[in-house]
């Protein structure tokens, strides 16, 4: 350990801040390797991979002590707060469970620490030692940090670009289907061909889709193919922080340059830039300028452009201009699919019963498909039970109550509409013609049937309409079911497709 005369001599002579300082125990304490640590990682590197292991294990460090109880508490200190949530959130069970089986009893602590030596380079920093692009130039040095862009075409390895990709989201590891088939084949041409085929891309479908995991292959893809092609991806929200940053410093020039001289600009959740009238100005201006110079956009949301709310008309015509390509839930086949692959990956033996058991169960989204295997998984390795069709139902309990009434209006609006050959649009829109009024009143029927939404908040998703215009539309299916058997059947088809 590093006494208090020498912390207080090293941070006298090195101008370091007084928190630098008291971390020197930490940093000291975590270049002690212990044996037992030694051990884990080897342990890790079997159980996860030589690629997960080099990319989010080897990083990290860990050090032992002993609680009041005399048990061992590892610490795992990773250097930056965006590893440590990613690795104790996707290896954090196996950690544990593989550290039990060193020590018998124990915890462990994912925490951030730094090394003092070697601090972590902004964004621009990395871009001026790379290739010294015309955004590091562009960026004044006493406001590097204001804004800590996504950029990744940068030294393979850096910091920003490991929080900027998810190394899942890759193209290998997406399972195509019928419902993705035309999203995958676009973002792949995309990401194979230097010229923009399509521009901009637009993405779009329910949450835990795709769309996060295809724009994420795309980057990957591109840096794989065109290392020096410089591409920013990040979140709408974050390009709205950094905008208002912008304007708060009054370095808008910066921003403008920043965002504007890439050759690849990729925008997730668009959606949430509607009502922002500042932030939609600055982004189809930037939007604008890089169509102009013949640079790649590439968009996702959760609407099609003509459904984005609050979205100007002027930005909606201009993310259609290219191809939009829509991901649909998975149907069964897909799901199957999905649940193979993710079987496969970790390595688990999963009875056929269970995997046709989940597939017809959970329906709503990929994300919770996947999280529902993992924790089966999770569940017989540290349990040392074995994976059957009853365990299965008992570990997932909730979720499976959960799903059995988890039904959005967003699908019952696009059910509807697909069952009377009508535009998911005509929901929101104000057209009073029979053959758009009566499926719309059918989807607010079954929405105040099969969701736990209130009145008003079913009246705001179908284009902010008063709630007593749902309690008419409910009145008025009632009664047309009451004596035109031919429509009750069609409303109680549309309610069994519903509910799977």
């Amino acid at each position: 350990m590093v006494s208090m005369a020498a912390k207080k001599q090293m941070s006298e002579s090195t101008q370091l801040p007084d928190q630098v300082a008291d971390s020197l125990d930490i940093a000291a304490s975590l270049d002690l390797a212990s044996p037992v640590w030694a051990q884990l990682r080897d342990l890790l590197r079997d159980h996860l991979g030589e690629t997960a292991y080099r990319r989010w294990i080897e990083p990290v460090k860990g050090s032992v002590d002993l609680n009041a109880k005399g048990d061992s508490v590892l610490s795992v200190s990773a250097p930056t707060r965006f590893m440590r949530d990613w690795i104790e959130a996707h290896y954090g069970d196996v950690v544990r469970m593989l550290w039990r089986k060193l020590v018998k009893t124990g915890d462990v602590d994912f925490i951030v620490a730094s090394p003092l030596l070697k601090p972590i380079a902004t964004v621009q920093e990395s871009i001026a030692m790379s290739d010294k692009s015309p955004v590091a130039a562009a960026l004044p040095q006493q406001k590097a940090a204001s804004f800590p862009s996504l950029v990744t075409s940068m030294p393979q390895g850096s910091p920003s670009e490991e929080a900027a990709l998810d190394p899942r989201f890759t193209f290998e590891n997406f399972v195509v289907g019928k419902p993705n088939e035309l999203a995958y084949a676009a973002a792949r041409r995309v990401a194979d061909t230097e010229a923009p085929t399509f521009n901009p891309l637009f993405l779009y479908g329910g949450s835990g889709l795709g769309k996060t995991h295809l724009m994420h292959a795309i980057a990957w893809q591109i840096r794989r193919n065109f290392p020096n092609r410089r591409v920013i991806y990040m979140s709408a929200e974050k390009f709205m922080y950094q905008f208002v940053r912008a304007l708060r410093y009054k370095d808008t020039v910066s921003f403008k340059d920043q965002f504007r001289s890439v050759d690849v600009l990729m925008i997730d959740d668009v959606q949430f830039i509607g009502g922002k009238d500042t932030t939609q100005e600055e982004f189809f201006h930037t939007f604008n300028a890089l169509v102009d110079r013949n640079r790649q956009v590439i968009v996702s949301a959760d609407k099609s452009p003509q459904d984005l709310d609050r979205v100007e008309e002027r930005l909606r015509s201009r993310l259609g201009w290219g191809l939009v390509a829509d991901l649909h839930p998975a149907n069964y086949e897909l799901r199957l699919g999905i649940l193979h692959a993710k079987a496969e990956k970790l390595g688990c033996a999963m009875p056929d019963k269970v995997i046709e058991f989940l597939g017809h169960k959970i329906t709503s989204n990929v994300r919770e498909l996947e999280g529902a295997l993992n924790r089966i998984v999770a569940h017989s390795q540290l349990v040392g039970r074995t994976i059957s069709l009853e365990m299965t139902q008992e570990v997932l309990a909730d979720v499976l109550r959960s799903t059995e009434r988890r039904i959005t209006i967003d699908e019952i609006q696009k059910k509807v509409a697909e069952h009377y050959n009508i535009r998911v649009s005509d929901m929101h829109s104000a057209r009073r013609a029979r053959a758009v009024a009566r499926p719309r009143q059918v989807a607010m029927y079954l929405a105040k049937q099969l969701t736990p939404r209130s009145l008003p908040e079913i009246g705001r998703k179908f284009g902010g309409r008063d709630h007593t215009t749902v309690i008419h539309a409910v009145k008025k299916i009632e009664e047309l079911s009451a004596y035109d058997n031919t429509f009750r059947e069609d409303v109680d088809l549309l309610r069994r497709l519903l509910q799977g």
